[in-house]
């Protein structure tokens, strides 16, 4: 495990001036030409070779592998695994899903996490998975029997369960000894389950696909599809996601996605340690850059997509992610 944390956060403190921060909020207010040369200006994908605003794509891979190249460098054994192995998780999904459900993995594939995507194409073309190792191995000897056996009615959604459970299931395991992504882990399954639930049908639908890590029981999810409304909230708000489940259930009533909830999760890293960002210690800081480097290079995208397709300030603002 990396223990050099001083040289790490030194290397941190050098590098966070180059955070995009607030800048991105104002850039949503004007061109999608301004906010291209603000963004190149201010550093964001250094050394890419883009000549103008449609060559965004150019920036955020630049970034990207900037970023990867600091995970490996400085992470230690838990927070590259927390950091690169859903990655894999999501490229042996997406292989499976192209070589057994007739579809092209290329464009859903992921950068490269803990192993390259030639590795794993070819433990899923020879079928043999030892040497993707641990829940890697079992969700692709899982999902292998259950494409090659004699239901030929198996589902996209059935594959991605398998990797989302073990995905979680490995990262419960490899990121057991350290308190922060513990506890981060267990805050994404919780959120992950409760929108598992509010899309479900019935419990027994929804539990095929809970992930594990969370702190929230079986039981306790159940009473989802038992209690009113008001009454599920109370329940929840005594863990701590009164707020979350009341925007999930209002989405619901409204007929409309769960987009806000997502993103309440999506963001929940974020602002854990940001919540403490003064006191930040041993591992702390080097997550929190990370996570920040990664929320603006998906607000980074965002803000294209968005100022290229015409929509108003306030709506891009609603979209993007704390950082």
């Amino acid at each position: 495990m990396h223990k050099d944390y001083d040289y790490s956060n030194g290397v941190i403190a050098a590098k966070e001036v180059y955070l995009l921060g607030g800048k991105i909020s104002k850039l949503c207010e004007g061109s999608a030409e301004d906010a291209f040369r603000g963004i190149t200006e201010s550093g964001f994908g250094k050394g890419a070779d883009a000549a103008s605003v449609y060559d965004y794509e150019k920036l955020l891979a630049a970034d990207g592998r900037d970023t990867d190249e600091f995970i490996r460098e400085y992470g230690g054994d838990a927070e590259k695994s927390y950091l690169l192995l859903p990655r894999d998780f999501h490229n042996a999904k997406a292989l499976f899903k192209a070589r057994y459900l007739n579809t092209q993995a290329d464009k859903m594939l992921a950068p490269q996490g803990l192993y390259s995507v030639e590795e794993i194409l070819s433990c899923i073309e020879s079928g043999n998975f030892v040497s993707l190792g641990g829940g890697l191995e079992k969700a692709c000897k899982k999902a292998a029997e259950l494409l090659d056996g004699e239901d030929k009615t198996v589902s996209g959604a059935e594959i991605g369960a398998i990797f989302e459970q073990g995905l979680y299931d490995s990262l419960v395991k490899r990121c057991s000894k350290n308190f922060t992504l513990k506890k981060l882990l267990a805050k994404k399954a919780d959120m992950t389950n409760i929108i598992t639930a509010i899309r479900a049908g019935s419990f027994e639908q929804a539990e095929k696909n809970y992930v594990g890590g969370g702190k929230l029981k079986e039981g306790q999810l159940k009473k989802l599809f038992e209690a009113d409304s008001e009454k599920a909230v109370e329940l929840f708000e005594k863990e701590g996601y009164g707020n979350f489940l009341k925007t999930c259930l209002e989405a619901r009533a409204a007929g409309k996605p769960l987009t806000e909830a997502e993103l309440m999760r999506d963001n929940v890293e974020c602002d854990f340690l940001s919540a403490g960002k003064y006191e930040l210690k041993r591992s702390q800081p080097f997550l929190y850059y990370v996570l920040r480097r990664r929320a603006e290079n998906a607000n980074v995208r965002i803000l294209f997509v968005c100022l290229l397709a015409g929509m108003d300030e306030n709506a891009i603002k609603r979209r993007l992610r704390a950082v």
